[in-house]
This record gives structure tokens, sequence and C-alpha cells, in this order.
């Protein structure tokens, strides 16, 4: 870095003894009134003065916001700039947990278009789930499938997303831990399984699309070297951005290659690379054929619970074991290609479950920006009682009205009861609930 940075080299290493600034994103779909100085980068983006205790914050639970480091947001630059987000698109976040870049896509995208999500590491995929579903997006796909199982589906995707696994130099100052893994050896170890992925991803990419790669480390080899080694396997061309310049981004060009770095000495965020490729090979894309395995609710079910949903007749319902689940419409071809291809581990919206002929609504629904509020009974309640409601504790307002009731703070829906004659269930997810002490 001394040899890289030269005079600035300083500047950088006393950065990385600065407290790191506190960064979130706005989900643009749910209600808050949120305040804070704009990242100059995104839309959405936000820093905060200081750093609350984000897990005892109701309406981060309730999906009004996701916390991510500043620098990363900058992908939303190179989205904007290298596709057209007014097209029905074909979008793969392939190394996907937590979730930051895929809540970040889903509100840039069309709502015609669909998200596959896909985390290699199982543990990893439950965080993910949870952090799509708290989005309250219904075209998503999420998967846990290796990168070379996407080499079954060819030319399906419009525009990957590829936050590749690195050394983690960029967060040297947040983790601890990033900093004792490091070694010259695990930084080629990187670059070797990061030009894999590559290679194993790149026959899904369609001809003429787009491939954004990053990675939160510094060197060479994991960032422009990895782009000189891809300009020599494929025909690609390397799409400029236009960035202000006040902004701090460093353009980085190795002959035709073209990245970007964020130095944390150079702006208010982390470390972060981004290069941004479109494949130009011109052939054309193969059809690919599916078979339809999957059931539907009934007619007459569909009528029962339609007027749950806001404009129903822009989803497409079908069932998964006794759950009925949605999607945007015209995207049940996609799905059952996934589905053949790809382990998926959920896909669209939960709306509810059909239990002994029963509707029990589901808590995706609660969190959908499609859910139709109106619909449901409500309960509105103030802090302490949402804190309760989160850690899965009995609340002690019983309703009037019986039946499935929406808790609401500050009018964003946090997940249903059940008032009973004389008891109420409180039906937050178990494996969500807050175990941090509130009182």
């Amino acid at each position: 870095m001394k040899a890289r940075l030269g005079t600035s080299f300083a500047d950088f290493h006393h950065s990385l003894e600065e407290t790191p600034p506190v960064s979130i994103r706005i989900n643009p779909k749910k209600p808050s009134s949120i305040s804070g100085a704009p990242i100059p980068w995104t839309h959405y983006g936000r820093y905060l003065t200081e750093r609350p205790v984000f897990t005892l914050d109701p309406i981060f639970h309730g999906g009004a916001y996701y916390v991510q480091e500043a620098s990363s947001m900058f992908l939303e630059q190179a989205i904007k700039q290298s596709v057209d987000l007014a097209r029905s698109l074909n979008v793969l976040d392939l190394c996907a947990a937590p979730g930051g870049k895929s809540t970040h896509a889903l509100s840039l995208i069309s709502p015609q278009s669909l998200l596959v999500c896909n985390e290699v590491i199982r543990s990893r995929a439950g965080i993910l789930s949870e952090n799509i579903q708290k989005w309250g997006h219904d075209n998503v796909i999420i998967t846990n499938s290796d990168p070379a199982d996407f080499e079954r589906l060819p030319y399906f995707f419009d525009l990957i997303i590829l936050d590749a696994p690195c050394s983690g130099e960029g967060l040297f100052r947040k983790d601890a831990h990033a900093m004792e893994e490091w070694s010259l050896k695990n930084v080629e170890l990187c670059s070797l399984r990061q030009r894999r992925i590559i290679t194993d991803v790149w026959p899904s990419l369609r001809p003429g699309g787009i491939m954004i790669y990053s990675t939160c480390t510094y060197n060479r080899q994991e960032n422009s070297d990895n782009m000189v080694w891809l300009k020599s396997q494929e025909d690609v061309e390397f799409v400029p951005l236009t960035i202000q310049k006040d902004w701090g981004v460093e353009k980085i060009i190795e002959g035709d290659c073209i990245g970007y770095q964020l130095f944390p000495h150079q702006l208010k965020g982390e470390g972060f690379f981004l290069s941004v490729i479109k494949k130009r090979n011109d052939a054309s894309a193969r059809p690919l054929k599916s078979k339809d395995k999957l059931s539907y609710p009934s007619a007459s079910q569909l009528r029962e619970f339609s007027n749950w949903i806001i404009n129903p007749e822009s989803q497409d319902f079908f069932l998964h074991n006794q759950t009925v689940r949605m999607l945007p419409y015209g995207k049940l071809n996609e799905l059952q290609l996934t589905l053949n291809n790809l382990n998926v581990l959920s896909a669209g919206t939960a709306v509810l479950e059909i239990m002994k002929n029963k509707f029990v609504p589901d808590h995706g629904l609660a969190m959908s920006t499609k859910l139709r509020k109106e619909t449901f009974n409500s309960m509105l309640v103030d802090r302490e009682e949402a804190l309760d409601y989160l850690s899965k504790n009995q609340l002690k307002q019983l309703p009037e009205s019986l039946g499935f009731t929406l808790v609401e703070f500050e009018n964003l829906s946090l997940g249903w009861v059940n008032v009973l004659q004389n008891r109420m269930n409180n039906l937050y997810p178990a494996n969500w609930r807050i175990r941090m002490e509130h009182r």
C-alpha cells in the first residue's frame, strides 16, 4: 500500500485508526422518518451521526431500512449507468448473504423484474432470507447453489452482481477478524477462487448482459489483475461510469480494463472495488424449456384471499406444500427453470398457509409492500409494546375484534397476532425474536 499510495499513505494509515462512519439505506417502499446526511453516490443512503442500537429499533425489524456500509452502495451507480431499469430483467446476486446488495437491487429494478439471490453457504442463507422478507418485495427467488450450477441456465441473466469473497482488506478498521485472517497466501487463494467463480457463472450471462464485479479489498491481484485476466479469457468491454470529482472515488485503468476504487482516507466509507463488464459475444440466446410442475390454489380459494393483496391481477399465485406464495405475473417460467436446475429455498412472498381449510396469513404477507392493510384488523403499539411483540412476549392490550390482527408501529407492519376469546397468540417468527433486554 505504501508503494501504491505514495505520499497519501500516511492519510490512509491514519484513517484505519478512526471510527468508521455509520450508514443506512432507506427502503423507499416503506414509511419512515429517518433523517441523516445523504450519501452522494446513492439516492437512498444516509449517514447517521451516531450508531444506535439497531436491534432495539422496531422500524429496523419492519424493513424500513437496511444497515449497510456506505462505499458498497456505489453499486447503485453501476446498475443505473449500465442497464435499462425500465425493462423486465433477470438479475442474479451470486454471493448474496446477508442481503445488502440484494435489497439495494430490489429498490432499483422494476417490479416486473426477477432477482435470484444465491448463497452457497447454507448457514448464511437464513439471514439472507430474513432480510429479503423484511424488505417486502415479491420478485425474488432465494437459492443455495454452487456457482458451477448456474451453467445449467445458459444466457438466463441480464445482470449478474458478483460481490466476490475476498481477503477483506477494506474492512480492517471494522472487523479485527478480517485483519487476523489476512496473509499473502490468502490473497492468492482468494484471487484464484474469484477467477473460478467468474468462470463458473459466466455462461449464464446473456450476450450483451452486464456483470458487476466487486470486492471489499485493495490489492491488485483480487481487483484489476482479475479484470485483466477476464479480458484475456472472454470477449468483453468495460463500461465507464460518470462519477463526480467530489465523491473521492478513484478510477483505475489497466489497458482496456476499468475499475473504481474507494479508499477510507478519500471519502466517508470503507475500502471497496467495483468494475462493470459487458459480455460482447453476439451469439443469440438459446430458449430454455421447462415443465410446469407447480400446484395452484383453486379459483374459489383465490376469490377468498385475493382482497388481501393490492392489485392481485398483477400476481401469479402457486402452492408449495400448503403455503400459497406469489410472484409477479409472468415469472412462473423462470421459477420452473430455477426449480429444475438450482436448489431453491424460497420463491416470491408467502401469502398464507392453508390449515384444515382455514387461511392463516403468513409473516411474509405482513412484511409485503403488496399487503392490503385495510382488509385486516390492526393493533397500534408504542415502542415498548413493539419491542415486547418482537421479543415474542405477551402483549398487555387485548383488542376487541377477534381473529388475525396486524401489529403496527408508526404505520409500519411488524407482524401478526391471533386474537382469541380471552387471550392473544403472538405469531412473530420464533427464530427472528429479539433476545436483547430492552427494559
